[in-house]
């Protein structure tokens, strides 16, 4: 009861004006015993979910779930998220304490600075993206992930009843965006691979966001002989594919799309299709806040012109 109590306390912020937050809060410790009477004596069934779609930019199916399963997700993320981040290894930044966006950015261009000896070598980079994660994850191989890390067999059970709880139109595959447990076992299951990069195949430089990696050298040659040994296994152990029109080995000094921006040896910038929407955003009357998200967003690469813009002067070209 502690943990659900402490997962309710963080599960509201930001959400405290929501109709069935406020709901599930009018009776919050008869809800909550509901809940762990149901978890005790094994009655446990996770609740349906509402659908809707949300575009960011690209359009996504997003599963919500109800009140009492998100406070559950959360006290199940409170107790496992520990003892599973310390076996993830360093380089993989999504869904991370003391991770994220920017330090997978900060990440990247150490190592290019690294692989070619200070900007004297070439160095080339194997960009990757896994074709629709979320919707292809085989959760049979991940509850046998969960069954061979978990010594406490009813978390399996459990974590099996919520996994049941959704498909991607195929029974038995798929996790729903939406789900706090969903980054979680996200990384889980994505840390075989990464187990597979670095003990392996032994990649030195490598930096894994969510699904999408990329590996940094200074011979193309030894990239893509990479190449099929990465599909292999991402098919043989994961059930997973390549997205063909996402892999790409080019050159740092020709500039390589990654996260968001265009990195090059000596500084990034923005994505275009990134600035685009941003200036889209601001002519259309932004809101303060997307306005202070992308004034801090800013801040992390070669985008003077653009922080002008945001602070009153000139369309940048």
């Amino acid at each position: 009861m502690d943990n659900l109590l402490e997962a309710w306390q963080e599960f509201i912020q930001g959400k405290r004006s929501r109709a069935d937050v406020q709901e599930f809060g009018r009776d919050l410790m008869s809800n909550l015993f509901a809940l762990h009477q149901r978890l005790e004596d094994g009655t446990y069934i996770h609740a349906p979910y509402s659908a809707f779609t949300i575009s960011d930019p690209k359009t996504r199916s997003i599963h919500k779930a109800s009140v009492a399963d998100r406070v559950l997700h959360r006290a199940i993320y409170r107790k496992l998220y520990p003892s599973f981040d310390r076996t993830f290894i360093a380089d993989s930044f999504s869904c991370r304490m003391g991770k994220g966006t920017h330090k997978a950015l900060d990440r990247f261009e150490r190592m290019a600075g690294q692989a070619s000896k200070n900007h004297r070598r070439t160095v080339w980079v194997l960009k990757c993206d896994v074709r629709k994660f979320f919707a292809s994850i085989d959760q049979r191989v991940l509850l046998a992930m969960l069954d061979a890390r978990l010594a406490d067999k009813r978390f399996v059970r459990l974590f099996g009843i919520i996994l049941g709880s959704f498909s991607a139109g195929e029974t038995g595959i798929g996790l729903p965006l939406g789900n706090l447990t969903s980054q979680l076992l996200a990384n889980v299951y994505l840390d075989a691979f990464d187990q597979f990069m670095k003990h392996k195949l032994r990649v030195k430089y490598y930096v894994r966001y969510a699904d999408d990696f990329v590996i940094l050298s200074d011979e193309r040659q030894y990239l893509e002989c990479l190449l099929p040994m990465i599909a292999d296994f991402l098919w043989r152990e994961l059930r997973l594919r390549l997205h063909p029109g996402k892999v790409e080995l080019r050159t740092v000094a020709s500039g390589v799309d990654f996260l968001g921006w265009t990195h090059f040896p000596d500084h990034r910038v923005l994505r275009t299709v990134t600035k685009r929407r941003m200036l889209n955003a601001l002519n259309g009357g932004a809101t303060k806040p997307v306005v202070a998200s992308y004034r801090g967003l800013l801040t992390h690469g070669n985008a003077h012109g653009l922080a002008r813009f945001l602070n009153g002067g000139r369309t940048p070209s």
